[in-house]
């Protein structure tokens, strides 16, 4: 059955428009690469864009190529890249610092916009940095958090609410919410709404101003491959722009930074968002793979990643692979990934990793995979299977040496 469901996977390859684009990555031979939902793949463009920076614009421009390779509009420029991406318009969208930082001044900025409000509301389960965020500023007597399951986050939503936080694709699951519903209900009772789009950017479409959100953060290192550690971006929806005050009040935010004066002023717009000087290098890899993802397009990447994982689906069908399913049934409802739940997840990943399919673990008993469409193959999905199959019937996970967690996972 396994070399039928692999010519089936050879023929959906061949028929596939978006196949050629895996070229444009450098990519492992021999590997099966199913953790872009964690780490992008390399860009076969990002080397060169970075040794032009580097060696050019850096080593011959020095200090001149802040204005002649312009990198001093490098965030503005990168991040109106990637305002299409999320259904926003380009000045809504800045690239800086991480997402952690950007949900700091977000959800500060969010209070003061609320006076009389404290509560920030978001899900037990949410992404850790997400209510970590919450908890700092809590600490600090500025925020109360209030946690509610998904089903009952409207109900949660009271006079007392600032902000409601949630990210849009679960990071462990994979469910997804519905924004537009959300985001109206946060704004019938006076709160605001920020949407942790980490993974969402470059995955499948969203339409931020069509669902009237007010505010958004996302990172740049999964579905926008720009490499480890890179920047993240925000958006501050157009109408908010006069009245965000944020409180990391850096000269880069400053309406005139070369002006260098003592008393700070924001700049005009999302470029208020701006802290310290930007990382040009990082930048400039990320902004190697938002183009390619501009260029393949949202649509169609997120119709390829329903296939695929569909596609996957049948074939652990096929091989009578019996591994309960933590995503949603419905492909619809879920992002580019599909999580599955096994008692011993982590020796299970660590049995594939050591066969060439990199996945992974989430704790304590999450199997997580990951479909970046522009870079993966049917085919991949029919050797995966088959490898999964074959971990799960002979026990090779059921090992010592898989079975030791390690610190970095």
């Amino acid at each position: 059955m396994a070399d039928a469901m692999i010519a089936k996977a050879r023929g959906l390859d061949a028929a596939d428009e978006l196949a050629p684009y895996r070229e444009r990555f450098d990519l492992p031979e021999g590997v099966i690469y199913l953790n872009g939902n964690s780490l992008g793949a390399l860009p076969m463009a990002t080397p060169a864009r970075l040794e032009k920076v580097m060696r050019g614009e850096w080593g011959d421009g020095l200090i001149r190529s802040w204005n002649d390779a312009d990198w001093i509009t490098l965030p503005q420029r990168v991040g109106g890249k990637i305002a299409p991406l999320i259904g926003a318009q380009r000045q809504e969208v800045i690239v800086a610092d991480s997402v952690s930082v950007n949900l700091f001044k977000l959800i500060s900025a969010a209070l003061k916009m609320r006076p009389g409000r404290k509560v920030i509301l978001s899900e037990p389960g949410n992404f850790p940095t997400d209510l970590y965020m919450i908890q700092g500023l809590e600490g600090q007597g500025l925020a109360t958090q209030r946690l509610a399951e998904r089903d009952a986050i409207i109900d949660a939503l009271d006079e007392d609410v600032a902000l409601l936080l949630l990210t849009h694709v679960h990071y462990k699951s994979g469910a997804m919410f519905d924004m537009a519903a959300l985001t109206k209900a946060a704004h019938e009772t006076g709160a605001l709404i920020l949407w942790d789009l980490s993974h969402t950017g470059g995955a499948l479409p969203v339409d931020l101003n069509g669902c009237g959100a007010d505010f958004a953060v996302g990172c740049g290192y999964k579905y926008l491959n720009g490499g480890p550690g890179a920047p993240a971006y925000a958006f501050v929806a157009e109408r908010h722009h006069d009245a965000l005050k944020q409180p990391l009040t850096g000269w880069m935010g400053h309406a005139a930074p070369f002006d260098f004066t003592d008393d700070y002023a924001p700049a005009p717009g999302v470029d208020r968002l701006l802290c310290g000087t930007p990382s040009i290098l990082a930048t400039a890899a990320l902004e190697v793979g938002v183009d390619l993802t501009a260029e393949i397009g949202v649509e169609r990447l997120w119709a390829k990643s329903r296939a695929l994982s569909e596609f996957f689906r049948e074939c652990l069908a096929d091989a009578d692979v019996d591994l309960p399913l933590v995503s949603p049934e419905d492909p619809m409802q879920r992002g580019s990934q599909l999580s599955f739940r096994h008692d011993y997840a982590y020796a299970l990943c660590q049995a594939l990793i050591a066969r060439g399919v990199i996945g992974d673990f989430r704790a304590p008993e999450i199997l997580r995979l990951g479909f970046a469409p522009a870079y993966l193959r049917f085919e991949d999905m029919a050797r995966t299977a088959e490898e999964l199959a074959d971990i799960l019937a002979t026990g090779a996970w059921d090992t010592p040496q898989f079975k030791q967690r390690a610190a970095v996972t």
